[in-house]
């Protein structure tokens, strides 16, 4: 079997099928997390950001594999905020270490069950 004949049987579902992104820290980042937030070194590019209390929960999720989906689901349990909020202060906040580049999206699976 030719490469062509195997790259036209090779199946790649749409995101749709596959849910939202995964997203990982980058190697990059160093955090340090206290009771007012955290602080975020990228170490790459040499810059720091300064997190509240929320943004560093978030990022301590994405540290511990959980997807977008559960992130979502814990800051509303933890923080008893609305729904429509969390999911687009999350999407938001993610844009925005997306832009940053101190998260990255991936194909892998979560480390949480």
């Amino acid at each position: 079997m030719s490469v062509s004949e195997c790259l036209r049987h090779y199946y790649l579902p749409s995101r749709d099928e596959v849910g939202p992104p995964m997203y990982r820290v980058s190697e990059s980042v160093r955090s340090t997390y206290g009771q007012d937030g955290a602080i975020v070194l990228d170490v790459r590019r040499g810059q720091m950001f300064n997190l509240n209390f929320v943004g560093s929960r978030i990022l301590e999720l994405l540290q511990g594999g959980f997807p977008q989906t559960q992130i979502v689901e814990e800051v509303i349990r933890e923080f008893g905020a609305g729904r429509d909020r969390v999911e687009n202060d999350v999407r938001e906040f993610l844009e925005i270490l997306k832009k940053n580049r101190l998260i990255e999206e991936h194909a892998g699976q979560s480390n949480v069950a």
